[in-house]
């Protein structure tokens, strides 16, 4: 563990001009820096590094934050592997405060786990320039149309004939016989129990993890099947404290940096088909090797993009695996398409049958979109059949229904509305129902997990209100439990991140006016104060940590700079995100457009709309405490509780009065 001290130092040394430099070639232009973006295909350079302000910013693909999130970013490392990365490149010494026992016992156990694992892998690939492996195995993987580069690269190897072959070179070389078999490397024969290998006679395929070591393999037997023998044509590690199946996916570890550049993920389901891919150039592909399609293989994938393209075979099985596999990313918020592979070939065959640019160009003109797809399937034969066509519009709209965000949903339904010639009323009359019913039986949601920065999905989201001009923005929308009051806290937000420590200077004319200088507030106090007086705070949980650490940084004395730093330097990468997203003016453009626009000066501007965006959040929560009102006197109604009744429309009645009165202040109605 790295002391906070230590941290700091890091994070005080690091300057985010030299981190970017070493990986991207930057010009000066004034005091900022540009160069192409890393993390996107760029031509004309959009990637800008402000050395005053120890951020950068792509304007392309909208990615940014400081040296520490790049280097996360950059290189996929985790908030602490990235602190030791900053402080090996300044010799910077890390004493790692000590241990537990238990702590030290883990970690041990785990890197033997892993180092058994590494020696199996080259093991096995060795045995491929054997007599047995190279007639049986390497020719195994010629003829599958692997060139040597591939094999060598992804590390396919042999596992030999003999039962005891990889066991006992593995004893030899000091490996304890509990990491053999815990690793599932090797397993115990009954009755005697000697350990022997796990595999053998097979090709074996070695799965790595997100930072590239090897945690399990596959392994695929050569022979056909004998009549009256056990028989499994892939035998698979058995999971253990390296290796959880539903939480790796195989290829991602050569696939993560082109799924990220390209904003897109083809998942195949086999190992022959990623290999092939690759090997043809099309890198960005993985598949969920040796179990079926689960949460946390998408959280994997959703880490790097939100945009997944199911790939899989044109058979019954395939179009089943890929109807499953759409509502699984519809509800993780991702952007999903199908292309099934033509019938009698999978996207290994077909890749080694075709060149890459036909390849390419199959896949971009053959992927649909999932209502397209499921449209095609389940209306085949529907024709003069009401029941068949009404049954599978029903399924389609139950699919949308999984659709997190409320615009997507509703174009989707625009666009199903418009495909099938169905009511618009009667599939947001399915889809609600549907989303009801769903909610009903939903377990509350859970906090989000601090540090999960590639779980977060984009999201287009509603009109800012009143309170500044109208802005689309992406990777918020997710962290919401409450969507009501999500766009008046990120208003509130973006002007703390933005303008915080500014001085609001209030005309003789307002209400907020003050005399002396002493008792001016700043945006920051002006906003702290009307939710003190509200006795109120955010309701969002991820918005409400970042106004708290703002807020102890702020009685400490910092500056706004060095505020919104700390704030994305933090090991909290979801309040780093939101505080580089709502800093940003270029991503996030309330003030400087409303400037324009207005032909305002910057303390004009904040005193029309600082107040204003109080008010909208007020008016926010009295909306929700109106709708949680109207709940209660709907349950009392049922029961015919006369008195209880009389209760809840008193206050009813005193909400919706201050409901009006803030629309009063807003201008929204008149007194």
């Amino acid at each position: 563990m790295i002391p906070q001290e230590t941290t700091q130092r890091i994070l005080d040394t690091a300057r985010v001009e030299d981190v970017v430099g070493d990986f991207v070639s930057l010009r000066r232009r004034g005091a900022d820096l540009w160069g192409c973006c890393p993390f996107h295909n760029e031509k004309t350079p959009s990637f800008h590094v402000e050395p005053a302000k120890g951020r950068y910013y792509c304007f392309g693909c909208h990615k940014g934050g400081s040296a520490v999130g790049f280097i996360m970013e950059h290189e996929r490392l985790s908030y602490a592997d990235a602190l030791r990365y900053l402080a090996r490149k300044y010799h910077i010494e890390i004493q790692e405060k000590e241990e537990t026992a238990e702590d030290l016992a883990r970690r041990q156990r785990s890197e033997s786990l892993l180092l058994v694992s590494e020696y199996a892998s080259k093991f096995f690939q060795e045995q491929l320039g054997t007599p047995e492996g190279r007639s049986v195995g390497l020719a195994y993987f010629h003829s599958r149309g692997l060139t040597d580069e591939t094999i060598a690269k992804y590390g396919l190897g042999w596992a030999p004939t003999g039962r005891t072959s990889f066991t006992t070179k593995a004893i030899e070389a000091g490996y304890k016989g509990e990491y053999l078999l815990e690793t599932g490397l090797c397993a115990e024969s009954e009755p005697d129990h000697e350990i022997k290998d796990r595999f053998y006679e097979r090709v074996v395929f070695p799965i790595h993890s997100l930072s590239g070591r090897v945690i399990a393999f596959g392994a695929r037997t050569l022979k056909s099947k004998v009549e009256g023998k056990p028989y499994a044509k892939y035998v698979n590690s058995k999971e253990s404290e390296i290796y959880v199946k539903k939480k790796s996916l195989y290829g991602i570890w050569f696939a993560k940096s082109e799924i990220a550049k390209k904003d897109k993920c083809y998942l195949v389901e086999g190992y022959l088909d990623v290999l092939s891919m690759h090997q043809l150039g099309i890198c960005n592909v993985v598949a969920s090797s040796g179990t079926a399609l689960t949460e946390g293989q998408i959280a994997l994938i959703k880490r790097f993009t939100d945009n997944v393209t199911i790939m899989y075979d044109g058979d019954s099985a395939g179009i089943h695996a890929a109807l499953r596999g759409i509502d699984m990313f519809l509800k993780e918020g991702m952007n999903v398409k199908v292309v099934l592979i033509p019938d009698g070939d999978d996207p290994d065959s077909y890749s080694r049958k075709h060149t890459l640019a036909e390849v390419e160009e199959f896949l971009q003109s053959s992927e649909v979109d999932f209502v397209d797809f499921k449209a095609s399937l389940l209306l085949q034969g529907s024709e003069g059949d009401p029941l068949a066509r009404a049954n599978a519009i029903n399924d389609i709209a139950d699919t949308v229904a999984l659709i997190p965000d409320s615009v997507k949903r509703s174009v989707y339904m625009e666009f199903l509305s418009n495909k099938l010639r169905i009511g618009i009323d009667a599939l947001e009359s399915r889809v609600s129902t549907t989303r009801s019913k769903a909610a009903m039986s939903r377990p509350r949601p859970q906090e989000p997990v601090p540090g999960e920065v590639g779980s977060l999905a984009p999201d287009i989201n509603p009109p800012i209100g009143e309170a500044a001009p109208a802005v689309q923005l992406t990777g918020l929308d997710a962290m919401e439990e409450d969507r009501v009051m999500g766009q008046a806290e990120r208003d509130l937000l973006n002007f703390i991140l933005t303008n915080g420590t500014e001085v609001l200077e209030f005309q003789r004319d307002s209400e907020f006016f003050v005399d002396s200088e002493e008792d001016r507030q700043t945006v920051f106090d002006f906003i702290s104060q009307a939710l003190e007086e509200d006795a109120t705070t955010f309701a969002n949980s991820v918005y409400r940590k970042v106004f708290d650490e703002y807020s102890n940084l702020y009685y400490e004395g910092y500056e706004q700079d060095q505020i919104v730093k700390r704030l994305m330097d933090g090991e909290d990468r979801q309040v780093a995100f939101v505080a580089d997203t709502l800093s940003t003016d270029e991503r996030y453009d309330l003030s400087i457009k409303g400037l324009r626009e207005s032909m305002m000066n910057k303390g004009s501007w904040l005193t029309k709309y600082v107040p204003k965006a109080v008010l909208v959040f007020q008016s926010c929560r009295l909306e929700n405490k109106r709708l949680e009102i109207a709940s209660r006197l709907s349950e009392a109604e049922g029961k015919g509780a006369v008195e209880e009744l009389k209760g809840i429309c008193i206050e009813m009645m005193e909400v919706q009065k201050m409901i009006k009165a803030v629309k009063v202040k807003l201008g929204r109605e008149k007194n």
